[in-house]
């Protein structure tokens, strides 16, 4: 009801709004540099779980609930909510849908926009959106769920959710193993789905540019792999009971084929963890490098090894001394695919460069048929790439849809479009 108020209020004044949550997005969509001083509303104190129903399979969160918090209910009740990102232990589920976040599982379980059944909303005019079901099924028109979950909070401000829930793995396994290039993890992927179906829950990867950076940076890791291949897949798979040991047949198999070198599996849950606090503890040590220019982009999964060819010969021929840590969720195609200045150099020597660099790699993702924002949105750092790529068609919709529902601009104002 505060939030509703506040929007009225806003309404009637011509102020801007701009929802805040954990503050943690990537591209400005929370922060708002320039025009008149907007009302920030932030979602932190709406932090309750409402509801969890283990036999709904559904969890019941007010926005401001910090998604490790939403996993700690879940498994209280032997369930699973999957959406798993590295800043889940602050970033909050009203942000998480409002950014249609994606994380390590999409490959078995989808973005949060899949992990939704229904939501609760204030319209820019302070209406409030009554949404949260937990149905399966509700067919009664236009989905105002999906409309807003990625919208930024350019269309609504997300007080609450009803989220899905899973049944928990009865059995989790998972490795770090070695591969020839992106073309071998990529098969090795396929042969895994054939022999393993879809109890592959994840399948990150990683550049050997990324444990260096762990290295240079002081940053404290276990070695995964007696010696670092160029290329590194982080895996784990989730099922019945004697999951662990069909993946080890299926890995066995797999070296068998060459499609794999040096492998260590996880033993227990604690050197499964070891592996993927690696895994999130690159971002940290890409930013205390300090890139020149970072990219979120998604490629169809079989022409990845192409694009990342392709994308390592573009920044060579801008400048050989640059250094690229490519890495992300192979399974679904989403690449973090980040430039760096040499070692021992500022990036702030090559800030003139940034551009050049975003717009090859931007340019190279559109050749392949690619994303430039696949799960950090658009914000305001990516307004101009939405405009450059984005069809014009889907441009028009959108204008005609905030215009519709935020006639006075106040929601976000700058943000997307």
């Amino acid at each position: 009801q505060g939030v509703a108020e506040c929007g009225k209020a806003c309404q009637q004044a011509r102020v801007a709004i701009v929802p805040y949550g954990g503050g943690t997005g990537l591209v400005g969509g929370q922060v708002m540099p320039k025009g008149p001083a907007p009302v920030i509303v932030s979602l932190e104190r709406m932090n309750r779980i409402m509801d969890v129903a283990p036999q709904d399979n559904i969890l019941l969160a007010e926005a401001g609930a910090i998604l490790t918090d939403i996993h700690a209910a879940a498994k209280g009740k032997n369930r699973l909510f999957p959406l798993s990102l590295a800043s889940e232990g602050s970033c909050r589920i009203g942000g998480n849908l409002a950014t249609n976040a994606g994380g390590v599982n999409v490959l078995h379980y989808g973005n949060a926009r899949d992990l939704t059944l229904g939501l609760e909303a204030v319209l820019p005019d302070g209406t409030v959106f009554n949404g949260l079901k937990r149905l399966r099924k509700d067919n009664t028109g236009y989905d105002l769920r999906n409309l807003l979950i990625g919208s930024e909070g350019t269309l609504g401000i997300i007080t609450a959710a009803s989220l899905k829930l899973f049944a928990r793995p009865r059995e989790t396994g998972g490795a770090f193993v070695g591969v020839a290039d992106p073309q071998a993890a990529l098969d090795l992927l396929d042969f895994l789905r054939d022999e393993l179906g879809e109890t592959i829950s994840a399948f990150e990867l990683i550049h050997r540019q990324g444990l260096a950076f762990l290295r240079e940076t002081g940053l404290d890791f276990t070695e995964p792999l007696p010696e670092v291949p160029e290329w590194m897949v982080l895996l784990e798979c989730g099922g019945s009971a004697g999951m662990q040991a069909r993946m080890e047949q299926a890995l066995a198999q797999a070296f068998e084929k060459a499609l794999l070198g040096a492998a260590v599996v996880a033993q227990n849950g604690a050197q499964l963890a070891t592996f993927w606090r690696i895994r999130e503890t690159i971002p940290e040590g890409n930013r205390r490098v300090g890139s020149i220019s970072s990219h979120d982009v998604s490629v169809p999964l079989g022409r990845v090894p192409a694009f990342i060819s392709a994308g390592f010969a573009a920044i060579a021929a801008i400048d050989p001394a640059l250094r690229v840590n490519c890495f992300g969720h192979l399974g679904d195609g989403n690449l973090h695919y980040n430039v760096f200045p040499p070692k021992g150099v500022s990036r702030a020597q090559y800030e003139g460069m940034k551009e050049v660099v975003k717009t090859t790699v931007h340019d190279l993702v559109a050749q392949y048929g690619g994303s430039f924002s696949a799960e950090h949105g658009v914000g305001r750092l990516k307004r101009g790439d939405l405009q450059r790529y984005g069809d014009a068609g889907k441009l028009a919709a959108m204008r005609a849809i905030k215009q519709a529902l935020d006639p006075a601009g106040i929601m976000n104002p700058g943000a997307v479009l």
